[in-house]
């Protein structure tokens, strides 16, 4: 892994003897104890995932809201300051380049949060479409990125940081200090459970990481919980369930599309070939990405469709899977997933798959 990116936090990963594996072109850990282990602790307690391979820009000067809304498909004229918002990098096709949040700090004052595997890409496509007189920064090497996700995770912060957070809704961020340096705090989470986002100097990661690991509530979790866990509330994960060669309303996400802004790619979804579908397996055996996506043989065994996320999921107690499939079919209620092993009966369902998810909780009161 010579080759591979490392985090701050790399060092104390191999050191507790997680099981590291490229990821986004980084070397990351996967898993400590064991995924259902750190799947179960965060839906019940509190567990903190190193997420520093993420992007982070910045975009700033007199004109930024109306630059950044012609290229991204947020409504920022509803976006103040204190807020974030989830939503898409799309391209000339209104397919997706990227999901992304955008923080608004200020008055034309922005902090973009893009997936790592995308940082270079998304960074070059924006600045082609800005115009002259905005600057537009890469902070990725500087800015570190951890997640604190769990219904206990409230305890925690208040723990480490003091009180003064309850306040701090969903999809909200405020500004604070830890260790002397400056940290953006956000509550949006990728888990489905009540959770936090610390951004701070890279520096500054590992000392902060010791603080969140020091507290008797919380414990380390790797990428494979990760995935267990977004994967239950039905989060998509870009390149695997968002590609180029989807647009959002095929996934599924055509309601986040509310910008009045002619941003690049907008009203170019009216073609829609395939829908993101969740599927739920009985019992353990799970799909896999790529598997193959049937009709039974009740009703031909046509092929229509591809898994693009497949897991047993823990709180839910039987395997779950995300899977476009031609529009035609997408309604019907039993396909056959074909695995390397055998065909595997699955139902349509309703996302989230996991309804009991704390990410919304009210804390003021």
């Amino acid at each position: 892994m010579a080759d591979l990116l490392q985090t701050p936090l790399c060092a104390w990963h191999k050191a507790q003897g997680a099981k590291m594996a490229p990821f986004a072109g980084w070397e990351m850990p996967i898993q400590y104890k064991g995924i259902i282990v750190e799947h179960n602790h965060t839906r019940e307690h509190a567990s903190i995932f190193d997420i520093c391979h993420m992007g982070e820009f910045t975009l700033k000067g007199k004109g930024a809201k109306d630059a950044l809304s012609a290229i991204v498909t947020h409504n920022l004229d509803t976006l103040g300051a204190g807020k974030c918002r989830y939503g898409f990098l799309l391209n000339d096709e209104g397919c997706i380049l990227d999901d992304l949040i955008v923080y608004c700090m200020a008055e034309d004052d922005y902090m973009l949060v893009v997936n790592g595997a995308c940082t270079a890409s998304d960074f070059a496509w924006i600045a082609k479409h800005l115009p002259a007189g905005l600057a537009l920064t890469d902070i990725s090497d500087s800015t570190a990125k951890i997640d604190l996700q769990g219904p206990e995770s409230y305890a925690v912060l208040e723990a480490v940081f003091g009180e003064g957070f309850r306040s701090l809704k969903y999809f909200n961020h405020v500004t604070a200090e830890f260790n002397g340096k400056p940290v953006v705090i956000s509550r949006t989470g990728y888990t489905g459970e009540l959770g936090y986002e610390f951004y701070l100097p890279w520096d500054n990661a590992q000392a902060l990481w010791d603080a969140l690991n020091a507290d008797t509530r919380v414990e380390p979790a790797g990428l494979g919980a990760r995935d267990t866990l977004r994967l239950e509330v039905g989060l998509p994960l870009y390149g695997q369930d968002l590609d180029t060669s989807h647009n959002p309303t095929e996934a599924g996400m055509g309601w986040l599309l509310k910008s009045p802004a002619a941003y690049t790619g907008k009203g170019k979804d009216a073609t829609v070939r395939e829908m993101l579908i969740p599927l739920t397996i009985p019992g353990r055996r799970a799909a896999r990405h790529y598997d193959v996506v049937c009709l039974p043989e009740s009703k031909g065994g046509k092929e229509v469709g591809v898994v693009t996320s497949g897991s047993f999921c823990p709180s839910v107690g039987n395997s779950v899977a995300l899977a476009y499939v031609a529009r035609e079919y997408a309604q019907e209620t039993d396909f056959v997933i074909r695995t390397a092993r055998a065909g595997l009966e699955a139902k349509r369902d309703e996302l989230p798959f996991y309804k009991n998810g704390t990410a919304r909780m009210k804390l003021e009161g």
